[in-house]
C-alpha cells in the first residue's frame, strides 16, 4: 500500500469530482478542492476539505494551493461536458477543456507534482466500428467535446515523456447514480444524463423524457449504452492513484465501464419499476452522431487495478439517483 499523498481535485464541487473527493476522504487521502462553482455546488464538498474558489487557469492560485497543501497528485475533473453545446460553441470547449488543462498541467510540472489523473471520455472514440470498444480502438472524435479531451490526453502523454510525471486517463462511459449514502449526486439543473432526466420526470420535475431515435441497430431500436455507477467510477480513480504512486515511471489509459449495455427503453423501464410510475416517453428523431451502441471493453482496468465494482446493477443505480433527487429537494426546495 502506497503512502497517502495530498491530492488536489479540480472540479471537486461537481458531479463526478465530488464523488472522487468522498472516495479519497473515505480512504484516508488528504484532499483539497479547486472549483470556480460555475456548475459545482459548495454543499457537495464534505466538511473539513479545503475549498479554493477559483479557476484552474490561475497560475498564481495553483502555485499557492500546491505549496499550502503540499500537493503531490492532481485529479482533474474541471471542464465542460455537454456534447451538443460543444458543437454550437467549440471555442468554449477548447478553452475550458484543452487550454485550461494545459495551464493546469504546466502549473503541476512547475510545482514538481508527479502524478495526474484525468477525467477523459468514451467520446474520444467517436462512432466505433466495433462495440465493446477497447482502449486501442481508433480515436476519431466527432464533436469538439471528444476532441478537446483527446487533445488533453495527447498533452499528458507528451509531458510524461519530458518530465518526471506520470498520468492515468480514464475514459468514462455513461456515468449515473449517486453516492449510496446520499451525500452527493448529480445536482445540475437541466442536466442531460438519461437516468437523471428520467428520475426527474418520475418525480414530476419534468413533463416527459425524449427518446432520440428508435431505428438504431439494437434489439429494441433505441441506443444502447454502458452505464457506470458514479461511486464505482470514483473508486477506480483512487485505485488508479495508488497505481501511479506505486509505479512512478508508468502511465495508464483505461476504459471505465461495466462492459454491458442497456437501451434507452431498458433504462426507462427500470425507472418505472423503481418508482412504480410510468414516465411519459416522447419518441423523437435521432441526434446527429449518436452511435447505435457504445459499450466498454473493461478487461484492461480489471487486469491492471484491483477494481471490484459494487453497484453494477441498473436498478441500484436508479435507486441511488432517486434517493439523491429526494435529498436535493430538501437541500434546494423548488
Amino acid at each position: 500500500m502506497s503512502a497517502k499523498i495530498p491530492v488536489l481535485v479540480t472540479g471537486g464541487a461537481g458531479y463526478i469530482g465530488s464523488h472522487a473527493v468522498l472516495a479519497l476522504k473515505d480512504a484516508g487521502w488528504p484532499v483539497a478542492v479547486i472549483d470556480n462553482l460555475t456548475t459545482g455546488f459548495r454543499f457537495a464538498i464534505p466538511e473539513g476539505v479545503p475549498l479554493y474558489e477559483g479557476d484552474i487557469e490561475d497560475a498564481a492560485l495553483l502555485a499557492r494551493i500546491f505549496e499550502e497543501q503540499g500537493i503531490k497528485a492532481v485529479m482533474h475533473f474541471a471542464g465542460s461536458i455537454i456534447v451538443p453545446e460543444s458543437v454550437e460553441n467549440p471555442l468554449k470547449y477548447y478553452h475550458n477543456n484543452t487550454a485550461k488543462s494545459r495551464a493546469l498541467i504546466d502549473a503541476a510540472v512547475k510545482a514538481g507534482v508527479p502524478h495526474f489523473i484525468f477525467s477523459s471520455t468514451a467520446a474520444t472514440y467517436g462512432i466505433p466500428e466495433v462495440s465493446p470498444v477497447t482502449e486501442d480502438s481508433p480515436k476519431l472524435p466527432i464533436n469538439p467535446y471528444g476532441m478537446s479531451k483527446l487533445m488533453t490526453e495527447i498533452m499528458l502523454g507528451d509531458v510524461s515523456r519530458a518530465h518526471p510525471f506520470n498520468y492515468c486517463a480514464l475514459r468514462y462511459f455513461n456515468v449515473a447514480g449517486a453516492d449510496p449514502q446520499a451525500r452527493t449526486g448529480q445536482s445540475t439543473a437541466g442536466a442531460t444524463h438519461l437516468i437523471k432526466v428520467a428520475v426527474e420526470a418520475a418525480l414530476g420535475k419534468r413533463e416527459h423524457v425524449g427518446v432520440f431515435g428508435t431505428d438504431f441497430d439494437t434489439p429494441d431500436g433505441t441506443g444502447v449504452r454502458d452505464y457506470i455507477h458514479v461511486s464505482d467510477l470514483a473508486s477506480a480513480h483512487v485505485l488508479a492513484l495508488e497505481a501511479l504512486v506505486a509505479a512512478p515511471g508508468e502511465s495508464l489509459t483505461m476504459n471505465c465501464g461495466y462492459g454491458q449495455g442497456f437501451s434507452v427503453l431498458d433504462v426507462l423501464d427500470a425507472v418505472d419499476r423503481v418508482t412504480n410510475r410510468t414516465i411519459d416517453r416522447r419518441l423523437q428523431g435521432r441526434r446527429a452522431g449518436d452511435p447505435d451502441s457504445l459499450i466498454s471493453d473493461n478487461r484492461r482496468i480489471k487486469a491492471t487495478l484491483p477494481w471490484q465494482p459494487k453497484y453494477a446493477d441498473l436498478g441500484t443505480i436508479v435507486e441511488h439517483a432517486l434517493a439523491w433527487e429526494h435529498r436535493l429537494t430538501e437541500l434546494r426546495p423548488e
